[in-house]
């Protein structure tokens, strides 16, 4: 598979295989909704704090800390949510520690494409009623919670289908 792709391999890990743990397990690596900001950054490093932490103090609420494509949300300095941002026809990084050795790679996942790797790994889905509305679908993997959205390209979006779905966001929320 060429570097670049969504499914290039690096050090024996896709970008798809960090995906379908993601969806069965709720955890990226050892990353996990209810560990402490604190513990996370020792693992990950410091992240970029979204722009209402800068003026707000780290107290502030439900808003995330970034790796390149991984938010953290943080309330009480604890993690209450996990996203992994994808954006069709760009290009993406991961941390070393999700995805090693990674460098930006191709983020373009065709919800065909992640739904067969979930079926393949014996992950329960079905879609999400609440995320599915007009050019975008939700998809909810069980037992773990964990939430998909797809959806159709933007106008300017370079894609080989303009027609199909795509991942734009994979999270986990603290129950």
């Amino acid at each position: 598979m060429p570097i670049g792709s969504a499914c290039a391999r690096v050090r024996g890990v896709s970008l798809l295989d960090v995906l379908v743990d993601f969806a069965r397990t709720g955890r990226v690596g050892p990353l996990r909704c209810g560990m402490s900001l604190a513990e996370a950054e020792d693992l990950l490093g410091p992240g970029r704090p979204h722009p209402a932490i800068v003026m707000k103090g780290p107290d502030i609420n439900g808003y995330p800390y970034s790796w390149s494509a991984l938010d953290l949300s943080v309330t009480r300095r604890t993690v209450s949510s996990i996203r992994i941002n994808l954006w069709p026809g760009s290009t993406a990084t991961l941390p070393p520690l999700v995805l090693p050795d990674a460098v930006p790679f191709d983020a373009t996942v065709l919800r065909e494409d992640m739904l067969a790797a979930l079926d393949d790994a014996g992950c329960a889905h079905e879609v999400d009623e609440n995320l599915t509305f007009g050019n975008q679908s939700g998809t909810l993997a069980q037992p773990a919670g964990v939430g998909m959205i797809f959806c159709l390209p933007a106008s300017n979006t370079d894609v080989a289908d303009r027609d199909r779905h795509y991942l734009v966001s994979i999270h986990k929320h603290a129950s």
